[in-house]
């Protein structure tokens, strides 16, 4: 496994695999089992699987679909969306998914964490974090299930999240998602040395030099999906991943 986790972040609407720019726009990409065979194919080390709707149309998590993804995955499997009790994690963990990414359910009901944490381990509970900027440039939390920003500091609500029981944090930059212009490094550098957990940062991964550069940054993880599901200037659709011999490669220039 590599020391800095390279992780394809795809995207569910209603059982299909999506691709979104600026969590707007979803462009459909496809059968997310299909996806899933070519990332085994490629040896991909860990898979990260967000239903964009569950939360917001307030539906449980598509276990027929989910159940289909984890049988079919040879990688640990993150999955986030629509997740709001101990009992539907349970539920998910039982299907074969290794880690629940929540955000929504966070807002509503922060002891969440710790309930899920104690029970199944602070390694398998993950905590989204969107950051949307304001106009006059500041960082915002960003509930994605509302669409709005949050008056709550963004920090504040990560470390809350680590001191809860989040044995990770996913760093969404919304400007940056699908526009594959590079990672927010400003926004990275900041969450890594406030935070004593892995950093996965996702939005804006464009070329594998994004990639270097948002783990010198000081990200545990770099998650990409228009990296791994477009390509060229048409976001035609290309389900790929680099060789790892090249990820290992470029590794090697992080030590």
């Amino acid at each position: 496994m590599l020391e800095h986790r390279v992780i394809p972040a795809l995207l569910l609407r209603d059982g299909g695999l999506v691709k979104t720019r600026r969590f707007k726009d979803a462009k459909y990409i496809g059968d997310p089992i299909n996806a899933i065979r070519i990332f085994n194919d490629k040896e991909v080390d860990e898979l990260i699987v967000l239903d964009i709707d569950a939360s917001r149309r307030c539906s449980e998590p598509d276990y027929a679909t989910i159940e289909q993804i984890a049988g079919e995955c040879f990688m640990p499997v993150c999955y986030g969306g629509g997740i709001h009790s101990v009992e539907q994690a349970a539920g998910l963990f039982n299907l074969g998914i290794e880690k629940i990414c929540l955000q929504s359910a966070v807002f509503d009901d922060p002891d969440l964490i710790s309930r899920i944490a104690d029970r199944f381990g602070c390694q398998s509970v993950v905590v989204s974090v969107d950051i949307k900027h304001n106009w006059l440039k500041k960082p915002m939390l960003y509930e994605s299930r509302k669409g709005r920003k949050r008056e709550q500091d963004w920090l504040e609500f990560a470390q809350a999240a680590v001191k809860a029981g989040a044995g990770e944090v996913l760093l969404t930059a919304v400007e940056r998602e699908g526009a594959m212009t590079g990672y927010d490094l400003a926004l990275v550098r900041q969450a890594a040395d406030a935070l004593k957990v892995p950093l996965i940062a996702l939005g804006g991964a464009g070329s594998l030099a994004d990639i270097k550069a948002v783990i010198d940054a000081g990200a545990s993880a770099a998650a990409a999906g228009s990296l791994f599901v477009l390509h060229g200037p048409h976001r035609a659709v290309l389900i790929t991943y680099p060789p790892y011999a090249e990820l290992e490669k470029l590794q090697e220039q992080y030590r």
